[in-house]
């Protein structure tokens, strides 16, 4: 399957969840990643999960690079990122120009 099309489906899929979580939450966001952090099993997986976000945003930076955008392009899906993990990379592969066939 096409990359574009996965993305896609991964983004509705896992930003409509998100967004359902977030609606039946009983904590705030900040409070949430606190409490990840608070505890050593928990904080490895965030940093994990971050380690991953920053190897996938230096992608994301490279390819934006070869593509002629400018670092003002990414801000916002590295805001994403930063805040929701994979949501900006997944709007990245959703929006980006098709390489050319060879």
């Amino acid at each position: 399957m096409p990359a574009r099309p996965l993305a896609l489906a991964a983004l509705l899929a896992f930003g409509g969840y998100t967004l359902y979580v977030m609606a039946i939450s009983e904590q705030s966001l900040l409070a949430f990643g606190a409490q990840l952090m608070s505890r050593p099993d928990t904080a490895q997986v965030v940093i994990d999960l971050y380690l991953a976000c920053a190897l996938i945003a230096v992608w994301m930076y490279q390819d934006n690079r070869r593509q002629g955008r400018s670092l003002a392009y990414l801000l916002p899906f590295y805001l994403l990122t930063a805040v929701f993990a994979s949501i900006g990379p997944l709007l990245y592969l959703v929006l980006r120009r098709p390489a050319p066939q060879r």
